[in-house]
């Protein structure tokens, strides 16, 4: 669990880093071998013109990494059992780590999203 925790970390702070704002800690360098689902804004709109992307669209490329994850884990393990001579069994099993810890971590932020959600619903007025 720290290990996804400290993944997603630098996965934020990466992003950070592209979008050129400072960390809150001096000195924090994010992670070279993070899975970078964090790419930055697809669509032209607000957050196109304003340099930040909005919550929607991180969460959105976030998912899409996730999922580019899984597919290159997957096609790198029919390569591996097809034969092929790039494929070893190491590159197939640090991929398929690396998918289910951003699998995991995806699923962790979608069930504290949905608690703040029902958190907010139960408030008293």
């Amino acid at each position: 669990m720290t290990n996804s925790i400290n993944s997603v970390l630098s996965q934020i702070r990466s992003f950070q880093a592209q979008v050129g704002q400072p960390t809150q800690a001096t000195g924090d360098v994010a992670r070279g071998n993070a899975i970078d689902v964090l790419r930055g804004p697809r669509d032209v709109g607000q957050a196109a013109r304003t340099g930040t992307p909005s919550f929607t669209e991180t969460l959105r490329n976030a998912i899409d990494g996730v999922n580019e994850a899984q597919q290159r884990s997957g096609a790198l393990a029919q390569a591996f059992e097809r034969g092929e001579p790039g494929a070893d069994l190491a590159k197939v099993m640090i991929a398929a780590q690396q998918s289910q810890v951003a699998f995991r971590a995806t699923v962790e932020v979608r069930n504290r999203l949905v608690q703040a959600y029902q958190d907010v619903l139960n408030m008293p007025l």
